[in-house]
């Protein structure tokens, strides 16, 4: 009888599931963090790295655990219209996805450990509930996205706690005005989780999966887009300009392409709305740059 050996994931089938165009919104909060802690004197190089490294690993992880959670629930189907899935392609199988989001969550908190030196052992904490989170957005018994609660997990582990918690390693408290900021950012993020559920709305309906965007109707959706965006850049311009010294009144030049993508949703419907999605992407990268750079050039 000839052996046959079994075939692994192929690298290429791993990149897919990590999906690396998802890392924007994990370093966008990291950025915005050591652009503030910048702006007070406080930057430190070395963990501000870690943090990013962490964030990244997490975001990958969440990525397996959705691919992973929605292929046993029969979410992917051939009807899906976003990119395709390891899982549901069968690229990778249950049993190495289970492995791989093992091992990402070990790298993950082998990377946030030594974060311990820099912010004490509430770091651990932080690791701990970031991690489970990751695995009750899409798994568990009750998976949160799938109840629209989605967009109140990006608020907090894309907003609040990320930029609170890596300016906090680096300055050792948190500054009232770095909640809006915090905030800020996790509505912007909100933007491209708005999109995703946007053009999914049917076939997460059809699937049982009930999403904000599917609980509230396409209309609501796109003025809860809207207005995320527009807050995003108020909201800091308030708060933080004698901070900045008037500087963060840059990122209003983010607007005019937060409203252009606004329109064209509102025109495009099932794959036509892929050019909004990577507009969206985008345009979080530039509202975070613009707003870094406001931070930055508060001497100029």
């Amino acid at each position: 009888m000839v052996s046959r050996r079994k075939k692994y994931a192929s690298p290429g089938a791993w990149l897919m599931a990590a999906r690396p165009k998802t890392l924007t919104g994990a370093t966008v909060p990291v950025l915005i963090a050591s652009a503030a802690a910048w702006n007070q004197d406080v930057f430190a190089f070395l963990p501000s790295l870690l943090c990013l490294l962490f964030a990244w690993l997490m975001q990958i992880d969440a990525n397996l655990i959705n691919d992973l959670c929605d292929y046993l629930k029969g979410s992917d189907t051939g009807m899906r219209l976003g990119p395709e899935r390891a899982c549901a392609s069968g690229r990778i199988s249950p049993a190495e996805m289970k492995t791989g989001i093992a091992l990402c969550s070990a790298a993950a908190l082998c990377c946030g450990f030594p974060l311990v030196f820099y912010g004490g052992w509430r770091m651990v904490a932080v690791g701990l509930l970031s991690a489970v989170f990751a695995f009750l957005y899409s798994a568990g018994p009750y998976p949160l996205s799938r109840h629209g609660l989605g967009d109140i997990l990006v608020l907090v582990f894309f907003g609040l706690v990320p930029v609170c918690c890596t300016y906090y390693v680096m300055g050792h408290d948190i500054p009232g005005w770095l909640w809006p900021l915090a905030l800020s950012c996790g509505l912007v993020i909100d933007t491209m989780l708005i999109i995703n559920n946007y053009r999914d709305i049917d076939q997460d309906r059809d699937s049982g999966k009930r999403t904000s965007v599917v609980l509230m109707g396409r209309k609501p959706a796109r003025i809860l887009y809207l207005c995320c965006g527009i807050v995003a850049v108020i909201l800091p311009a308030v708060c933080l300009f004698d901070v900045t010294s008037g500087w963060i009144l840059l990122a209003a030049a983010y607007l005019p392409f937060h409203l252009h993508a606004w329109s064209e949703m509102g025109r495009r419907s099932g794959k036509g709305l892929a050019p909004v999605f990577a507009r969206t992407s985008v345009n979080m990268l530039l509202w975070g740059l613009l707003t870094a750079a406001g931070l930055c050039m508060k001497f100029v």
